[in-house]
């Protein structure tokens, strides 16, 4: 039996379909090393700082972005150094005098590391980042920042949290 033309166009659609599409692997490869390439040009800019979820940081308006530093994190009940805790809070509170001998030796022992292997020698341009809550006490964080000075840190950061200048207007007005 003769086929019809239509019946030989429908067997070569359908023989077309049989075979399945292709994919232009070249195209994707270009489209994912562009993607690498923001990935790996954007992520240099973020400074993470530990985040404690007992802690409620204060607001600020500051412009400068965290760098990468000694992290001092003063919890309810500890004093914790780039992730170690080192000293109770209520003992440092108890203790006489502006200095805390164990986070003093802790902060001297984070001299060494490789984080500010460039302000080595500088006492001036080596930085410390305080994360506090809101609410602990002056003498505590003024005797943080006394042991901070006696170990050789000649910058201190208080960590915050960067609020909008229109917020701050907002709460101003609100005074």
């Amino acid at each position: 039996m003769k086929m019809s033309a239509r019946a030989k166009r429908m067997d070569r659609r359908h023989s077309k379909a049989k075979k399945g599409g292709s994919l232009n692997l070249v195209s994707l490869m270009d489209i994912f090393t562009i993607l690498v390439f923001f990935l790996l040009v954007n992520s240099s800019d973020v400074e993470v700082l530990p985040n404690a979820k007992e802690i409620q940081l204060p607001e600020s308006i500051a412009e400068e972005k965290a760098k990468e530093t000694v992290v001092i994190l003063i919890g309810d009940t500890d004093i914790i150094v780039q992730g170690t805790p080192v000293a109770k809070v209520d003992d440092v509170m108890q203790q006489s005098g502006n200095s805390i001998p164990e986070l003093k030796a802790a902060l001297l022992r984070q001299n060494d590391r490789v984080l500010r292997r460039t302000a080595e020698d500088d006492v001036a341009n080596r930085e410390v980042t305080i994360m506090g809550d809101r609410d602990i006490p002056y003498r505590l964080l003024k005797k943080v920042m006394a042991t901070c000075t006696d170990s050789d840190y000649g910058r201190i950061s208080l960590a915050v949290l960067q609020k909008s200048s229109d917020q701050l207007g907002e709460l101003a007005a609100n005074r």
